[in-house]
C-alpha cells in the first residue's frame, strides 16, 4: 500500500516566486489528506496533477494568515469538480468562525457537506480502517498542534517451511493462519500464528509539526515517524528571534528529530529572509545534529515505506518533480 508525501508549499510568512506558504499533501492509496493550506495551494496541486476532489480532510496547525489563506480557493474548487464525499476541516479554535465568516463575505457557493471540527491539545481526530490521525499539542503564539499519522502494526512474517514443519498442508489453513487464526488439523492438534509467524511489524508514521517553541511531549508525540516535516524557519544566529516569536530553529527541530529517533526528517516553513541558496545553512546546522535531514522543496515527492522495506529510508533529499 503506497504512501506518499507530497510538498505544495514549504515557506513560511510570505509567498515567494517558487516557494508557496506551507502545505504537505499525504496521499494513501486513494485517500488524500492535506496539512496546513498556505497561499499557492490550488496552485502546487495543478502542477502536481493531484486530484483535490479525493482530499477527505484537512488538517490545519493554528489560525495565522500563511497557514490558512488557501482554503478559501480549495473549498470553492471543490464545489467545480462534483464532489459527493463531504469535506472535513479539523483545527485549533476559531476554525469555524473564519470558515463561517468566510463563506458568508464571499457568499460561496458549496454544494457538497462541509464539516469543521475545533480540536485543542492531543486527541485522534480522525480514524481509518487500519490508521488514526492524532493531533498534539505544540507552543506558538496562537493555539497550535501537530499531527501525526500512524498505520496499526501490521502481521509477522509468515514462514511457510514452519507451517509445513507442524504438518498444516498448504492451502486455506495458511491463509487462516495469516489472518492471525489457530487453525485445528486432522490429527487433533492445533497451530495458533504464534508458532508459524514472525514478530508484529510497525505499521508507517508521518508527522507534521509547524509553528512552535520545543514544547513538553513533542518528541514523545512524533517518535519513531518514518518520515517527520518539521519547521526550521531560522538558523542559530537568529535564535533570540526564534524564541521571541515562537519558532524553531533548524537545529532546534533536529534535536527533536533525534529525541524521538525519527527515520529522517524534512525542514519546512523557511523564512522568506534565506534565498533558496541560502537554506543550505538550515540544512548544515540541522545536519550536525540529526545527519538524516533534507529540505523540503515545492513539488517534492516524498515515499514513505515499510521500515523492513529495501531502501525504507529513502534518499537523504528527495526529487522535486511533477508526477
Amino acid at each position: 500500500m503506497n504512501l506518499e508525501a507530497f510538498v505544495l508549499g514549504s515557506g513560511g510568512m510570505m509567498p515567494l516566486p517558487g516557494r508557496s506558504l506551507t502545505s504537505v499533501l499525504l496521499r494513501r492509496e486513494g485517500e488524500l489528506f492535506l496539512f496546513d493550506c498556505g497561499e499557492g495551494t490550488q496552485i502546487s496541486l495543478r502542477r502536481l496533477n493531484l486530484r483535490w476532489k479525493k482530499i477527505s480532510a484537512i488538517f490545519i496547525s493554528h489560525m495565522h494568515a500563511d497557514h490558512v489563506t488557501g482554503l478559501p480557493g480549495i473549498i470553492m474548487l471543490s464545489s467545480q469538480v462534483d464532489r459527493d464525499e463531504p469535506l472535513y476541516i479539523y483545527g485549533p479554535p476559531k476554525i469555524r468562525e473564519f470558515i463561517d465568516a468566510m463563506r458568508k463575505t464571499l457568499e460561496m457557493y458549496v454544494n457538497y457537506e462541509l464539516i469543521v471540527e475545533e480540536i485543542e491539545g492531543g486527541a485522534e481526530v480522525w480514524a481509518g480502517e487500519d490508521y488514526a490521525v492524532r493531533s498534539f499539542p505544540l507552543s506558538h503564539t496562537r493555539p497550535c498542534v501537530g499531527y501525526c499519522m500512524e498505520e496499526n502494526e501490521r502481521p509477522g512474517v509468515f514462514h511457510p517451511e514452519k507451517a509445513i514443519a507442524l504438518g498444516v498442508p498448504r492451502g486455506p489453513m495458511w491463509s487462516l493462519l495469516q489472518d492471525g487464526q489457530t487453525v485445528s488439523l486432522p490429527d487433533g492438534r492445533t497451530v495458533g500464528p504464534a508458532e508459524i509467524m514472525g514478530d508484529p511489524r510497525n505499521g508507517r508514521k508521518f508527522s507534521f509539526a509547524t509553528d512552535t517553541v520545543p514544547a513538553p511531549g513533542f518528541a514523545d508525540a512524533v517518535r519513531g515517524s518514518d518520515l517527520f516535516i518539521c519547521e526550521g524557519m531560522f538558523a542559530d544566529d537568529l535564535a533570540e528571534s526564534a524564541q521571541e516569536k515562537k519558532h524553531m530553529t533548524a537545529s532546534q527541530a533536529a534535536v527533536i528529530a533525534r529525541e524521538a529517533e525519527v527515520e529522517r526528517m524534512g525542514l519546512i516553513h523557511y523564512s522568506p529572509r534565506y534565498t533558496d541558496r541560502e537554506l543550505k545553512v538550515l540544512l548544515q546546522e540541522a545536519r550536525t545534529v540529526f545527519p538524516r535531514t533534507f529540505l523540503t522543496r515545492d513539488l517534492q515527492h516524498i515515499e514513505i515505506r515499510y521500515e523492513d522495506e529495501e531502501g525504507a529510508a529513502g534518499p537523504e533529499e528527495p526529487e522535486s518533480r511533477s508526477e
